[in-house]
């Protein structure tokens, strides 16, 4: 679209507002709202001003004044407001300079694009995350000088079995949650109404169905496209799932590990190169994959202990990715296995559907940052040539320690994932996608904002294993 076909299409559907969107540092959605009149061809290159001091991880108050200027790339009307309100994303521009603000996440991702386009390998590059989530019934939470607690809740617990009242039984049990029908699986028609939504809004949903988890785990899978528009997606996908659990009268998490004792939410990410509308993962090599696809799994693995930092960018990450439970943790690759880290999908030969599934990351990632920064390992296991050795076409989860000895693995917190970024980020720097700042920014944030504030916290659990000591 164009602007003037985005104002067109706000007559049209007799909007009265405008909602500019954009992300934070760690990947939150804001927003400022306009008068539908103050939306003209103009505000596509002049943008509107706005304060930035207050965004996590943004600007210093010094320097705070920026500008949202929408993208007319695409729009849409919000279904959940009550006033029709147009939608545009925005992309912040720092108003001295003119150029795009540094730590504007969605620009990350668009100098991804660029990067790629400008290394000549290809011209695409197509991102499909499968991201999961949990509905609860209530949440409540509180961390005082005193005490500290949590509590979820959810007709689907299997905890509900012996729930006062009447109760039907059909609980999920733990890790029994994959795909059963109603009445196990009561959110059915909650994962239709989302998709009917995304719909809406122009994001194609290809398959939804409950996941593993008890408790109201689900999946909603939307067919891939390119980086910046699949990030954007993401973005939209957690609106559209957590406004919907709202209408509802529940609530949506993306949190990766809210359950103790049952799988975590992940974002198994997959991942292809194209060039001219030709596949170039597809060739001879192992798992029908090219050279080119193999090398760009060899860095996707060499650099995945720096990656985590920003996929898996949360200390509960960790509380997921735990040697021999429900996520890869072995920096391993194969056809099929889903214990290993990489996997080559074999559900069809033809070579448009060749691709790499990367299993680590999760949904409480930057989706503009974790989808940039592994296009960025990729191309450099291109560059570089990087061979990703010998296949696993094992049951990770079953071998033994002296089997799994030379076979590395992610950094078990995200303390150990940051150092990791700090000690290996050149491959982010190329072409200028990521800035020394911009993760110096992440990092400090990191470790002041969220591991100094649980180190400096006594545990729930700290109380049943030492008070009476």
């Amino acid at each position: 679209m164009n602007p003037t076909e985005v104002l067109a299409f706000a007559k049209s559907h007799k909007a009265t507002f405008v909602s500019l969107r954009f992300t934070d540092l760690l990947g939150a959605w804001h927003h400022l709202t306009f008068p539908i009149d103050q939306l003209t061809e103009r505000s596509f290159e002049e943008g509107f001003g706005f304060d930035g001091s207050s965004l996590r991880g943004w600007q210093a108050i010094h320097e705070s004044d920026m500008l949202a200027v929408p993208s007319a790339e695409r729009c849409w009307i919000d279904p959940f407001l009550e006033e029709p309100t147009l939608v545009l994303i925005a992309n912040i521009v720092d108003p001295i300079t003119k150029q795009a603000y540094e730590f504007d996440p969605r620009g990350v991702a668009a100098r991804a694009e660029a990067y790629l386009t400008f290394t000549g390998i290809a011209d695409t590059a197509y991102f499909g995350p499968e991201v999961e989530f949990f509905v609860f019934d209530t949440v409540r939470y509180e961390n005082e000088a005193n005490r500290a607690g949590y509590f979820i809740d959810s007709e689907e617990g299997i905890w509900n079995t012996n729930r006062e009242g009447f109760n039907a039984g059909h609980q999920v049990k733990h890790k029994q949650g994959y795909v059963p029908v109603p009445p196990i699986d009561t959110l059915t028609d909650f994962r239709s109404h989302v998709s009917l939504a995304l719909k809406q809004v122009g994001i194609d949903v290809e398959c939804h169905h409950h996941e593993v988890a008890t408790a109201g785990q689900g999946e909603i899978d939307f067919r891939y496209a390119p980086l910046l528009r699949t990030a954007d997606n993401v973005m939209i996908f957690k609106y559209i799932v957590k406004n919907t659990a709202r209408e509802l009268g529940k609530t949506a998490t993306f949190m990766p590990k809210p359950i103790y004792g049952d799988n975590g939410s992940g974002m198994h990410t997959h991942q292809s190169l194209w060039k001219d509308g030709k596949p170039l993962f597809a060739g001879d090599e192992y798992g029908g994959m090219s050279k080119l696809g193999l090398y760009y799994i060899g860095g996707l693995l060499k650099h995945a202990p720096a990656l985590a930092a920003l996929i898996a960018p949360t200390t509960n990450s960790y509380r997921r990715l735990v040697p021999g439970f429900e996520a890869p943790v072995r920096l391993a690759y194969s056809r099929r296995n889903r214990s290993a880290a990489a996997r080559i999908p074999m559900y069809s030969p033809r070579p448009e559907t060749k691709r790499v599934e990367f299993r680590p990351p999760d949904p409480s990632c930057n989706p503009y940052l974790a989808f940039a920064a592994m296009l960025m390992a990729g191309l450099d296991g291109i560059q570089q040539q990087i061979d990703p050795g010998e296949p696993l076409d094992r049951d990770i989860y079953d071998m033994t320690p002296e089997e799994l000895k030379n076979v590395p693995a992610l950094p078990e917190s995200l303390e150990d994932a940051l150092t990791a970024l700090e000690r290996d980020h050149e491959f982010l720097l190329k072409g200028d996608v990521f800035s020394e700042a911009f993760l110096e920014r992440w990092i400090q944030y990191k470790r002041e904002m969220e591991l100094n504030e649980l180190r400096l916290r006594p545990h729930p659990m700290e109380f049943a294993l030492y008070f009476d000591q």
